[in-house]
């Protein structure tokens, strides 16, 4: 059976997510967060992982890891199906714990990508309303990374602060920790007051969105490592949800290509119009080259209502003049 492939590297660092199968719980109680951090550590020993924050959120996780290593693949089989049979063992259970594969989204180093995942993983119990967000604090929620980055006494081993807090140009001190906490405590009250915690802020929407986040440069130097990923497989080397995630793989590079062919940065998606010629092309590259959905497409490109796609697609397909045509032969 194929399997999606997972770009590795030494220094890597991924946002992980997983969620339990069917969307059910896989922390049942506090003992099962104790036993999945005591894997975490282990795992951590294994594979050298360096972990800069972490959440456990009932029916999912999310971590923030860096593998000096590559081995991510290795690292997280282990870890999942070690957690799992203990969980199993414990609860008298079988089966099945997490739903599928894990996401593993590639986070650029560099600039604020960096601490604006970190700041999305603590968020995640404010968001979710699992502590009062007017009179409560971010550190009352125990099953996070967040107290323990105040808490040096308190703090794992196998927890790494300091390129969060340097990132901030704070250091991991009394004067550092305190001002790190106010910066999140105010974070906490803009998610408060939002009309949708989710898109509290808009950066969110891009860490749950494709495989890559990122300056222009980091994607193309992964899109660059994709292609050799890819190389001498083709489609029918992967099944199912396999498949799928192959074709996914190809469409970002087929977007990304596109978008430097178009002299367009990432980011410059967002602020142009729904149905702007350089999108509409782009979505038909995509769309004639790979079998990812038209939601997939217009979520990507940020297109709006994804029934519109085709429409949009079969206008550049037909199109014999004009700058869809022009834009068109300039991909070919």
């Amino acid at each position: 059976m194929g399997r999606a492939p997972r770009i590795e590297y030494e220094g890597a660092v991924y946002h992980v997510m997983c969620r339990g199968n069917r969307q059910e719980p896989v922390f049942w109680d506090n003992r099962d967060n104790e036993m999945f951090l005591d894997a975490l550590e282990e795992a951590c020993g294994h594979c050298g992982w360096r972990v800069h924050a972490f959440v456990l959120m009932g029916n999912h996780y999310h971590l923030l890891l860096e593998t000096p290593h590559a081995n991510l693949v290795d690292g997280m089989r282990w870890l999942q199906g070690t957690y799992t049979k203990r969980f199993n063992i414990r609860h008298k259970v079988w089966g099945h714990l997490f739903q599928g594969r894990y996401k593993a989204l590639l986070v650029d180093p560099s600039g604020d990508y960096f601490q604006t995942v970190c700041s999305y993983i603590h968020l995640n119990p404010a968001r979710a309303n699992c502590f009062d967000l007017h009179s409560g604090r971010l550190s009352d929620y125990a099953w996070s990374s967040f107290p323990q980055y105040l808490n040096l006494s308190k703090r794992l081993d196998w927890l790494f602060v300091d390129r969060t807090l340097g990132n901030y140009g704070l250091k991991d001190d009394v004067s550092g920790r305190r001002n790190f906490e106010l910066m999140m405590q105010k974070r906490v009250v803009e998610v408060a007051n939002s009309d949708n915690p989710l898109e509290a802020d808009a950066k969110w929407a891009q860490i749950r969105r494709g495989w890559c986040y990122g300056s222009d440069s980091f994607r193309g130097e992964m899109v660059a490592s994709l292609d050799n990923v890819l190389e001498g497989q083709n489609r029918e080397s992967f099944v199912g949800e396999e498949t799928r995630r192959h074709d996914v793989l190809d469409a970002e590079r087929r977007v990304a290509g596109a978008l430097q062919l178009f002299g367009l940065k990432d980011d410059d998606l967002a602020g142009m119009k729904k149905g702007d010629p350089h999108k509409k092309v782009i979505a038909w590259l995509v769309r004639k080259n790979t079998s990812v959905r038209n939601a997939w497409v217009a979520e990507r490109l940020v297109m709006g209502n994804p029934s519109n796609l085709p429409r949009q697609v079969r206008e550049v397909d037909v199109a014999e003049e004009g700058q869809l045509f022009r834009l068109r032969e300039m991909t070919k």
